[in-house]
């Protein structure tokens, strides 16, 4: 326990420190001096900047993937629940890079190292968004002929609209409640079997 209690410690200053300075201007001394913990024991942790960087931006993704089950354990119609996922992932990904300060313009660019580390995150994601998918089916609303192909559709766009969404460049910087029907009306007509009355 007290391993893992140091190891979060570092994690969580590095974070800060990424934050405040960005992945460029920081430095292993850096976090070695903000944690008080010293060089010998962050370097016994983390064998180096980039490693504990993946750290951090792990941690910023179990943050978000605790949030979005937590969304997809509601009660709620499919398409209501799969429309409450997508916007999910848009603010929970905005609410993590606002959240890291400089780290905003890093997560960005370093986009493969990002993504590297969110295909765990990614899965779990992609199977919640299937079982949601298929809930539909099951209850005779939705028509859907290949399963993982609209599933890996879905989470492609709610990926896609990560960056216009965060620097709210969506539709000119429409709030949420102005793109949410819309999202609502491109699903409805895209999954449904039939016309189906949904409040959005």
């Amino acid at each position: 326990m007290p391993q893992l209690k140091t190891r979060q410690l570092l994690v969580d200053i590095a974070r800060q420190q990424f934050a405040k300075r960005g992945f460029d201007g920081t430095t292993m001394n850096d976090i070695a001096e903000a944690s008080g913990k010293g060089r010998r024991t962050l370097y016994t942790y983390f064998k180096s900047k980039d490693e504990i960087y993946s750290a951090v931006i792990n941690g910023e993704l179990q943050r978000i993937s605790s949030t979005f089950l937590a969304v997809a354990r509601k009660q709620m119609p499919p398409l209501e629940k799969l429309v409450e996922l997508v916007f999910a992932h848009l603010s929970l990904m905005k609410e993590a890079v606002e959240r890291n300060g400089n780290l905003r313009a890093e997560f960005f660019r370093n986009i493969w190292q990002v993504e590297r580390v969110r295909k765990k995150y990614d899965k779990k994601e992609r199977d919640i968004f299937a079982k949601t998918l298929e809930e539909g089916v099951e209850a005779g609303l939705f028509d859907i002929d290949e399963l993982q192909l609209y599933t890996d559709i879905i989470q492609g766009c709610a990926k896609g609209l990560e960056i216009p969404y965060i620097y709210g460049r969506l539709g000119s910087g429409m709030n949420i409640s102005a793109t949410r029907p819309i999202v609502t009306k491109i699903l409805r007509r895209v999954l449904m079997r039939t016309k189906v009355q949904f409040n959005s």
